[in-house]
């Protein structure tokens, strides 16, 4: 388990990244490039990377390898929750230049819920042996779900805690620029900007429920799953710019993912008999990400549906006020 220092280092390093993040660029209303996004996701993706090797060097290769492992899977997933976040922005109208300011105040609301989830989701695993297995299965009934799955549409109102904040938060009309509320009528009231990051929220925490298992599949050290999804969190607004364009032509990803969840909860159900080694897992999962993205890749049929560049503001019938 790691000492409190590291855990106390590594969270003032995620808030001083976090607030720079917020105070110096979320700030600006800007539409982010493809470029700036290849940059930036570089960027998260080496510091990452830096710090897998840190934890090489001090803690050892088991440690390192299931932090990879780790980051790995949640990265994965968090392409694929990428469709979602395309979607969410093309129902409420948000404008290519106010996007990213969402996004960055979303990963500050998920790292938040994350930690509640895993801080629960160990307890349980160390408190009831049984729940491990039981998580495991859960994400085999989750991977068959994902592989079943025609639709990409995405509706938030059918989602009861949207509804219900919907029904408490009276919401402004017209454009109101970059700002999560504003005052009409001598009232302060949410803007759509401010819908649309609940929306995020709702979703990152309904799709932190299969993640969250997967990777206390391959550690249950806390901080290791904390700080793997912690890193792949942040840098996905910047991966949200590069991929948010053509992210439906990865038609292949989610059988890719689905068969890592199938892997990974099977390995859960099967430790009681058997601990596949840490190297096994993170093999398995980078050759069924590296097949799933070069057999979509290889993949020369057209795009289904009607998708929206990172940059389209394009209204759906179903928008908010």
């Amino acid at each position: 388990m790691a000492p409190a220092w590291l855990w106390f280092s590594f969270s003032a390093a995620l808030l001083l990244l976090l607030a720079l993040d917020l105070l110096f660029f979320a700030r600006k209303s800007r539409a982010v490039s493809i470029r700036d996004g290849l940059l930036w996701s570089a960027f998260w993706i080496g510091l990452s990377l830096a710090f897998d090797l840190w934890i090489w060097f001090f803690g050892g290769a088991r440690p390192a390898l299931e932090f990879l492992s780790g980051y790995l899977i949640e990265k994965s997933l968090s392409v694929d929750n990428l469709f979602v976040f395309v979607l969410l922005f093309r129902y409420f109208s948000i404008d290519a230049r106010h996007q990213h300011r969402v996004l960055a105040w979303g990963v500050l609301g998920a790292l938040a819920l994350r930690g509640a989830m895993i801080a629960a989701g160990i307890a349980l695993v160390n408190s009831f042996s049984w729940m491990f297995p039981l998580f495991g299965g859960f994400l085999v009934v989750v991977a068959i779900h994902l592989l079943l799955r025609k639709s990409e549409a995405v509706h938030p109102e059918d989602n009861f805690l949207f509804r219900w904040f919907r029904k408490l938060t009276p919401v402004a009309s017209g454009e109101t620029g970059a700002h999560f509320f504003a005052r009409q009528s001598g009232r302060l009231l949410a803007t759509r900007l401010f819908l649309a990051l609940v929306a995020i929220e709702v979703a990152d925490l309904i799709f932190a429920v299969d993640s969250i298992p997967a990777v206390i599949g391959v550690t249950r050290d806390p901080f290791l799953v904390f700080s793997s999804n912690a890193c792949a969190i942040l840098g996905l607004r910047a991966l949200y710019f590069v991929l948010a364009g053509w992210v439906e032509k990865l038609r292949h990803l989610n059988t890719g993912i689905s068969l890592i969840l199938i892997f990974i909860g099977a390995k859960m159900i099967a430790e009681h008999w058997y601990e596949i080694p840490v190297t096994v897992s993170l093999a398995v999962i980078a050759v069924i990400l590296i097949a799933a993205a070069t057999a979509s890749v290889l993949d020369k049929r057209a795009p289904e549906g009607n998708w929206p560049a990172p940059g389209s503001s394009e209204n759906n019938s179903g928008g908010a006020a």
